[in-house]
């Protein structure tokens, strides 16, 4: 329980700061720390009854002499739990060294405490880790769901409460995004600084939160009844504030479906990762010439709800998406306002179809979208009001998105 680390670096510590050699054994007497470390290593017979008595002993020159391995002193048991541990000796004559000898050992001790509990806490971690890691590559023809509830049982989780997954990647914007004079962050060195944020928000007991590589965090969050996922989302977006407001940071959180099941929480957390994934390739680009509403592309919270269509056509690869674009579209692809054009075949159909609606979206004036609108129907030779049309259309001009490497409007 007491490392000879710890021991050492306690009792070579406090010898500097009290001007007498501080020793402490283990259990069994042994000397695992030292002010004089020609002495670790070595027996302190006088330990053995302070271990046993729990009871301080204070020794002279004479009584030393005839005990191997001491010297005069102090030494005082080290209590952990109600058992004795260890002691701490203090050299040097009685008189001279007991009043530092309560004062040693309660800072000891306190210090034995921390340590329990941080090897506690990072143990804790650790299993998190690990169990999310498990849910995560969760195969039910490999692990049975049975011994994943099992095993999160004995850490304190249910697994069949309803919860929903969340993914937070943060990062390291380029120089040219940073502010000036901020440093660079490494992942790796803020791990516990980032595990810290996200658990100050996602603290009911039921969530779990782990490191799932270096700047990505995942979290399996209780979801309560009746609790509105803009309310979730309004979490996820007080993280990500509270990243960004540390210099040199960016951060973005995908949240996937409410889940109640291992296997459904597999899915809820592949969910988050594309939600993530495909909110950085169409979601963080501005939407028709300006930022999307909360929940959309502008935010750096994206919902798999809000990104399906988008998964189902990412899932079918790269030449199938282009085959799409240059059938469906390859006439209004040559033309030079083409973003332009895809950016309002796609505020038409989100729309609802609704040419209000879709001039709002886009700000600009109803006439200028019935403008592009006419221009669209005379290129490709099909009415945008014809819905089978304008769908194809639309998934076209996602796929754009998806990957075909044509700059959003506006951008450079």
């Amino acid at each position: 329980m007491l490392s000879p680390s710890l021991a050492q670096e306690i009792a070579g510590d406090t010898s500097a700061v009290i001007g007498f050699n501080v020793l402490i054994t283990d259990a069994t007497g042994t000397v695992i720390g030292s002010g004089d470390s020609s002495r670790v290593g070595t027996f302190h017979e006088a330990s053995v009854d302070v271990i046993r008595t729990k009871e301080p002993a204070t020794h002279t020159t004479s009584q030393a002499l005839q005990l191997r391995g001491v010297r005069p002193g102090v030494t005082l048991p080290l209590i952990t739990d109600g058992q004795a541990v260890g002691t701490v000796g203090i050299t040097g004559t009685p008189a001279q060294v007991r009043r530092f000898g309560l004062l040693v050992k309660r800072q000891t001790e306190i210090l034995l405490r921390e340590s329990v509990m941080l090897r506690s806490r990072l143990l804790a971690e650790r299993a998190a880790e690990k169990l999310f890691a498990d849910i995560a590559s969760y195969d039910p023809h490999v692990v049975e769901g049975e011994f994943l509830l099992f095993r999160a049982a004995e850490l304190g989780f249910d697994l069949r409460l309803r919860r929903v997954a969340v993914a937070f990647e943060v990062t390291v914007p380029d120089a040219g995004a940073r502010r000036q004079g901020a440093p660079t962050r490494d992942m790796a060195l803020i791990r516990s600084e980032l595990l810290r944020t996200v658990r100050e928000v996602f603290a009911d007991p039921q969530d779990i939160v782990a490191t799932t590589a270096p700047g990505w965090i995942g979290v399996l969050h209780r979801l309560p009844a009746r609790r509105p996922m803009t309310s979730l989302v309004g979490d996820c977006r007080r993280v990500t504030d509270v990243i960004a407001a540390q210099d040199g940071l960016a951060a973005r959180a995908g949240i996937g479906e409410p889940a109640s099941s291992v296997g459904a929480l597999h899915d809820s957390y592949q969910d988050a990762c594309d939600a993530l994934r495909l909110g950085a390739r169409v979601g963080s680009e501005t939407r028709w010439g300006s930022p999307r509403p909360e929940g959309g592309g502008g935010s750096p919270v994206h919902l798999i709800t809000d990104l399906r269509v988008h998964q189902v056509l990412a899932a079918v690869g790269q030449p199938a998406r282009n085959r799409l674009l240059d059938l469906t579209a390859a006439d209004l692809l040559t033309q030079p306002d083409w973003p332009v054009l895809r950016d309002t075949i796609t505020a038409w159909c989100e729309s609802g179809f609704n040419l209000v609606r879709a001039s709002a979206a886009l700000h600009i004036h109803r006439n200028t979208v019935v403008y592009r609108m006419n221009k669209i129907e005379q290129i490709t030779g099909r009415p945008l009001r014809e819905h089978r049309t304008t769908m194809a259309l639309y998934l076209a001009c996602l796929a754009d998105r998806l990957g075909s490497g044509v700059p959003p409007a506006g951008d450079s």
